[in-house]
């Protein structure tokens, strides 16, 4: 479900006219999140640590109402949820798109992204679908070989995008804590950096090490 925004009223109007504008109207940011814990209370749940953080940073960036604001056909529509079109790999180091239904239940979310999973492994290419191009998606990717501290994207210019890019980097160990660096990139005639950081301190509380209701 979707809501028509007035741009006539919208706070955004001058934000979106601007911006919409532009040729990248991307920006991006990597910024250090603290999962200290969080390994230990996914392992207790017998949830894979990547389908652990991946439904906590699709439940964090659903409480941020920019990150779930597109733009299609020149109008802009917030969606009443978002999911996660995420890359998943394969052993001979191939990925596909995948789409992962968002789920308040951890065990359903991540019930739903074994399904991909094995879909995944069964097949060959990239899996392009209408639904892994669904407009009210997030487009997430894990890269765990590399602490990068800067990430940019492969896009298209022609083909109107206008869906938040989260990647998660390779756990590493500072002052007594565990960390992921955490990529967002988002449209910037929708979100700013005030939002971003909205998003990242929701991620961080959430992976707090709490073990969550199944």
């Amino acid at each position: 479900m979707k809501q028509l925004i007035d741009l006539t009223t919208w706070n955004r109007r001058e934000h979106f006219a601007f911006f919409g504008a532009f040729e990248e109207p991307f920006f991006g940011l990597v910024a250090p999140v603290r999962c200290t814990g969080a390994q230990a209370a996914a392992k207790e749940l017998g949830v894979p640590f990547f389908l652990y953080y991946l439904y906590h940073a699709v439940q964090a960036a659903n409480e941020v109402p920019e990150l779930r604001t597109r733009i299609e056909g020149g109008q802009v529509y917030q969606y009443a949820r978002v999911h996660a079109s995420a890359t998943l790999g394969r052993p001979d180091h191939t990925f596909a798109f995948s789409f992962i239904e968002q789920n308040d239940e951890l065990n359903a979310f991540v019930a739903a992204a074994r399904v991909e999973i094995e879909a995944v492994q069964n097949s060959s290419g990239l899996r392009l679908s209408p639904t892994t191009a669904r407009a009210d998606v997030l487009h997430c990717s894990a890269i765990p070989w590399v602490r990068f501290t800067g990430l940019t994207h492969a896009r298209s210019f022609q083909h109107p995008d206008s869906c938040p890019k989260i990647s998660f980097s390779q756990l590493y160990e500072e002052n007594g804590g565990t960390y992921m660096n955490v990529a967002v990139n988002v449209h910037h005639a929708l979100a700013d950096g005030y939002h971003v950081g909205q998003f990242l301190e929701a991620f961080e509380r959430r992976l707090g090490g709490e073990v969550v209701k199944q």
